[in-house]
């Protein structure tokens, strides 16, 4: 649950999709890091990752992923787990948290979906839009 006593309103974090990635693995063995935000910064590229896993304690093991690909961003803010992510009209998933294998060159945004998928399953394709909006009260 979002910690409604400490976060106020926010505004949307959004960015292009600039690379699609197509595949998934089972063994991945990304950990979580046990920040739950992140500050980012226009003109980052982040990875963009699905897990149909929801296990938010710091250090989790995360190795059921799917990639969707790299995103640019075009504004500063604060991306939450519980955030929302959408790609095009598309609401992807829930933000769980962030992987820091590959920082500081990005950070793989991880999103809780209830199944495994790859870019190409959902047709995505550069420049498409990509949005983080602040998430409901509750995750799963």
């Amino acid at each position: 649950m979002r910690n409604t006593v400490e976060d106020g309103p926010k505004r949307a974090v959004e960015g292009r999709l600039v690379k699609v990635l197509l595949h998934r693995r089972t063994d991945r063995g990304m950990a979580l890091e046990e920040f739950a935000s992140r500050c980012v910064r226009a003109g980052e590229v982040h990875e963009l990752v699905v897990t149909d896993r929801w296990d938010p304690t710091p250090g989790a093991r995360v190795d059921r992923v799917g990639f969707l690909g790299f995103t640019e961003l075009r504004c500063g803010g604060v991306v939450d787990r519980g955030d929302t992510l959408r790609i095009g009209d598309t609401v992807v998933g829930t933000v769980l948290g962030f992987d820091g294998c590959h920082f500081p060159n990005h950070y793989n945004i991880l999103v809780h979906r209830e199944s495994l998928t790859a870019g190409g399953e959902l047709a995505l394709r550069p420049e498409m839009p990509v949005v983080f909006t602040q998430g409901a009260d509750d995750v799963p």
